[in-house]
């Protein structure tokens, strides 16, 4: 609407469409800077997790250009030779509408998934790649981008039956094309919700030749840093559908076991009493070691040529428990040959049915060491 002062003039006409849009645009500004106040006063009023502060963030930018559009529109309809085409300049603000809609909701659920992001991996303690947050978002953007410019063409009378068929095949024909892609994509998900590795972790496959630290994980495959210091790099889909051994997991603690063996003459009962001793020492001196883990004795079978047993003890984590089990080994062998406990070597105590009998070269030997004496 004019007022009846700018009638009939070009340049009161002009004048005041172009007060209309400076007044939007202040207006603008001012309600941006409200926002921004009180999506500060949410950061500083309540905990850094808090979803308000994302959510105003993603309208601000929306709110800024819906108010600077229609002030534009409602300028241009201002003017007295635009009356014309007052239906179109409508019809372009509801399409501005929409279109702004459309934005403001991508960017609310890219900010929802953010947080949400954020919130598992604190309280999960659990490590996402970037990239692979960063994708999602993309793919949530798409989407949603997708069905506004749906409801625009709908709203414009344009027929979407035949867009959405082609989009149908075009999507079925993508997803043909790109299966593995996708397929690795789908496998990194799985892999991420359900915490399988995590980057960081020491974990090995069925193959024990690809084992190693979690270097990172990401949408289409896995790296591995082996202990050689070499990166093996694997399919997400190969991996989630291997069986993995996780060292990390539940926690980085390990259990370390040493096999030993003594000979059937010792007293068991003094070997039990040593090695614990020497495993409680080792629990107690050492930093690797799990302090509040009680050293484990058990003898497991008569063996060959020693009654066989083994101890345990717990480690920090899995380069730790390398530094545990050679200390416990070298006490423990310090130990037994302090008390004068032996370890046998394997050894074989031969009968015969018939003590007449004797092997070959057992008389062999006889009569050598007889000639030697003579």
């Amino acid at each position: 609407m004019q007022p009846d002062f700018v009638k009939g003039s070009l340049f009161l006409e002009i004048a005041w469409a172009a007060v209309i849009l400076v007044i939007s645009i202040l207006l603008a500004w001012v309600i941006v800077k409200l926002v921004r106040y009180i999506q500060h006063y949410i950061e500083h009023h309540t905990k850094k997790s808090a979803l308000a502060p994302h959510i105003v963030e993603s309208i601000a930018r929306p709110i800024l250009f819906f108010i600077i559009l229609d002030g534009f529109l409602l300028a241009l309809g201002t003017l007295s030779y635009m009356q014309q085409w007052i239906d179109v300049l409508r019809k372009i603000g509801i399409v501005i509408v929409i279109a702004l809609v459309t934005y403001a909701l991508a960017n609310i659920f890219g900010s929802l998934l953010g947080w949400y992001m954020h919130n598992l991996r604190t309280r999960r303690k659990a490590r996402f790649d970037e990239g692979l947050i960063r994708f999602i978002r993309r793919i949530l953007y798409i989407i949603v981008l997708t069905i506004g410019i749906l409801i625009i063409l709908d709203y414009l009378s344009i027929e979407i039956s035949p867009i959405i068929a082609g989009l149908g095949i075009g999507g079925l024909a993508v997803a043909l094309a790109l299966q593995p892609t996708l397929g690795n994509f789908f496998a990194s998900t799985q892999i991420i919700s359900d915490r399988v590795v995590r980057v960081g972790d020491y974990i090995e496959l069925e193959d024990p030749n690809i084992r190693g630290y979690v270097a990172d994980v990401g949408w289409r495959s896995t790296r591995i840093r082996t202990p050689f210091n070499n990166m093996i790099i694997i399919p997400n889909s190969r991996l989630a559908e291997s069986i993995i051994t996780n060292y990390f997991g539940p926690t980085m603690d390990m259990v370390v076991q040493v096999n030993c063996g003594v000979s059937y003459n010792a007293d068991l009962q003094k070997v039990e009493k040593i090695s614990l001793e020497v495993a409680q020492e080792i629990t107690e001196e050492m930093e690797e070691t799990v302090k509040d883990f009680e050293p484990l004795f058990r003898f497991e079978e008569f063996g060959d040529s020693n009654i066989n047993f083994w101890i345990w003890v717990s480690a920090k984590d899995r380069m730790a428990m390398f530094k545990v089990k050679s200390e416990l080994i070298k006490r423990l062998k310090a130990r037994l040959d302090k008390e004068g406990i032996m370890i046998n070597y394997p050894a074989r105590l031969l009968t015969f049915e018939k003590s007449d009998i004797v092997p070959d070269f057992l008389t062999e030997k006889k009569e050598r060491k007889g000639t030697g004496n003579n």
